[in-house]
């Protein structure tokens, strides 16, 4: 499970952090420590300027942007497995994947802002940073 949580956090780092006041790469002031204290003025000084920004957001994206190896959650490219019980077994999960698939790609229809990180379509076989 840990390996699905750090693949949706590797697809979500753009998406999130690609607005720079979610995740400043650095602060050139201490935080504010009392709530309503800070004014725009002092949020613009504390924000880094921009071309540590631009180094900071062009991570971000190279980090979430999909590997050219691309492997699908389920897919095994190698035959690493030839005996029949382990064949069955990933047959199976491959149809239950399909399943939860289709479930997300119908439900994301009705969404005006579609949620792909769950979709085992979108998602990597292992994490491959």
């Amino acid at each position: 499970m840990t390996m699905l949580y750090s693949h949706i956090i590797h697809l979500l780092q753009y998406d999130f952090g690609g607005w720079m006041p979610n995740t400043p790469s650095s602060l050139q002031l201490p935080p504010p420590t009392t709530k309503g204290k800070s004014s725009e003025e002092t949020m613009l000084q504390t924000f880094p300027d921009v071309n540590v920004t631009v180094q900071g957001m062009a991570t971000v994206w190279l980090l979430s942007k999909q590997s050219s190896d691309f492997v699908p959650l389920g897919q095994y490219p190698e035959d690493h497995f030839k005996e029949e019980t382990p064949c069955k077994l990933i047959k199976a999960f491959q149809g239950q994947l399909k399943v939860l698939s289709a479930a997300i790609k119908a439900r994301n229809e009705s969404l005006e802002l579609p949620y792909t990180y769950m979709d085992p379509a979108e998602l990597e076989n292992s994490v491959a940073i």
